[in-house]
């Protein structure tokens, strides 16, 4: 037992705290001027150094992107995807020790619409984008969030993926790519052609569009859900622009912090079983175009300091969730919540992040008979596609029973139908049940009839489905989606039909 009065002879530990009057950790010579981590302390230009040579680590150990390919760099102006723009200009550089051998290209989506924006502010935005994106020489192409309105079901569907290629290919495509070039990188008079043709065909937006969009954002009756939906039509449109202007690779700014934000608010959100897509440096759930993430190792603290040590620019756009309270949604809770923590233990967001990099996922995209088992918004595996003792389906009748509706309105209990839900399809009955409705000319059998809403409960994930569910109404999603969900209905009746006459696979 320790006494109150007992002498202590030894020595306490002593923390050493870093300091930035310490010598490099790399160099051992000049005198640091970050401190990244406990004990990881760094002079300009080894900071400099570790900074890039992390981010063409990243793309060198995974070896997705091969010589000569046409990669869209995402770019909405914020400090992790300039400075991810930055290390591309790096990397192409005449005096590069390592040169990227990949052609790139530059995107930006307008989202002022969902924020609610006014339009001088947004064509201010635009104006500073393309004064930034100019200054790097590569083709650019602004595109405001309305297009999501007028693009084809086709971006919906996974088209088929280029055939995998051994390690060795790699090599071998990088030794050809060299012999084979004279020129590298490409020089910017051969890509101004390219350039000018893009901006010249940028659509006006019509007032209509943008009051769609926002009737859409409006109709979504939490921040949470409005936010996840502006994501998913983010990608859309991301997909769709690599798709059109002949890109087979797109790549996002998405840092460590964001990931790690993500990966936990995703949990939230119900979508457990799509962290290894959504978190992963490579997504290939769009099939032809892989999406890469190679900023993912950095983290918020590491690019400010870069950014501004080395001058990179970027440009502050209000997005949907500016200024926003830290209850208003699950994202926001959660990014403060680990924010919060970060602050007081330094090792939360490392230890989240590597907790994702251990995440697999053992299903791989497949339209096999044009019938598609992924979800209708996100791509991702259906994770609804389960038995009937499950815990999802006891949710469901968990949730059919505690709707409360008058006993002549009730229905019949059916696992794989919400009758309180927007997404339920809604059957007229006949107003008599003789069967003389009608034989007048004026029933309501004869009368023409609303529309019915499409249902789209069983083409949607556990995380989709409670994203439309807090929708007022699926008739204000935009024309592709609502099309293609109606193209899966009658493959899957068509199917239902003649399931009696089509073989087994083991057959």
């Amino acid at each position: 037992m320790c006494q109150v009065d007992e002498d202590f002879q030894g020595q306490l530990e002593h923390t050493e705290v870093p300091s930035i009057s310490k010598k490099c950790v790399k160099c051992k010579e000049k005198t640091a001027v970050v401190v990244i981590r406990a004990g990881d302390t760094y002079c300009r230009d080894c900071f400099r150094e570790y900074f890039i040579h992390k981010f063409r680590a990243m793309l060198g150990k995974n070896r997705i992107i091969f010589p000569g390919e046409k990669v869209l760099l995402a770019v909405s102006g914020g400090p992790s995807s300039c400075s991810m723009l930055s290390q591309v200009q790096e990397g192409l550089s005449q005096n590069a020790h390592k040169k990227l051998r990949f052609i790139p290209g530059i995107v930006y989506i307008d989202e002022g619409a969902a924020a609610g924006r006014s339009v001088d502010d947004r064509k201010t935005a635009m104006a500073q984008m393309q004064t930034l994106f100019e200054a790097t020489g590569f083709p650019f192409h602004l595109v405001p969030l309305e297009q999501v309105l007028d693009l084809s079901p086709s971006v919906l569907v996974m088209a088929p993926s280029p055939s995998e290629q051994p390690g060795s290919a790699y090599k071998a495509a990088v030794d050809q790519f060299i012999q084979s070039k004279g020129h590298w990188p490409p020089r910017p008079q051969d890509q101004d052609q390219d350039q000018d043709l893009d901006q010249a065909s940028l659509p006006d937006i019509q007032e209509s569009h943008t009051q769609l969009l926002q009737q859409l954002m409006s109709s979504t009756k939490t921040q949470t859900a409005r936010e996840e939906l502006l994501s998913m039509l983010r990608q859309h449109l991301l997909v769709h622009t690599a798709r059109t202007k002949g890109y087979s690779k797109l790549m996002l700014g998405d840092c460590c912090s964001r990931l790690a934000v993500k990966l936990l608010s995703s949990i939230a959100l119900g979508r457990g079983a799509q962290l290894a897509q959504d978190t992963g440096f490579s997504d290939s759930r769009y099939g032809d175009i892989i999406t890469v993430r190679p900023m993912r190792d950095y983290s918020s603290k590491e690019i400010v300091f870069y950014n501004h040590m080395f001058k990179v620019p970027s440009i502050f756009i209000p997005g949907l969730d500016t200024m926003t309270a830290d209850k208003s949604s699950i994202q926001r809770l959660t990014e403060s919540f680990v924010t919060k923590l970060q602050a007081d233990f330094p090792s939360t967001v490392s230890t989240i992040y590597r907790t994702s990099e251990k995440l697999q996922t053992a299903w791989k995209g497949s339209c096999a008979a044009d019938v598609c088992d992924t979800c209708l918004l996100c791509l991702c595996a259906l994770d609804t596609t389960v038995e009937n003792a499950s815990a999802f389906q006891a949710t469901l009748i968990s949730e059919q029973l505690s709707q409360t509706k008058p006993p002549e309105t009730s229905s019949a209990i059916n696992p794989n139908l919400n009758p309180g839900s927007a997404l339920a399809t809604t059957t007229g009955q006949c107003c008599s049940g003789e069967g003389e409705c009608g034989k007048k000319g004026g029933g309501c059998c004869s009368s023409p009839r609303v529309p019915e809403t499409t249902d789209m409960r069983s083409l949607l994930c556990y995380s989709c489905r409670q994203t439309v569910k807090d929708m007022s109404s699926v008739d204000h999603l935009p024309a592709y989606i609502l099309l293609e969900a109606q193209r899966r209905n009658r493959r899957s009746q068509m199917r239902e039909q003649i399931s009696e006459f089509i073989l087994d696979e083991g057959v």
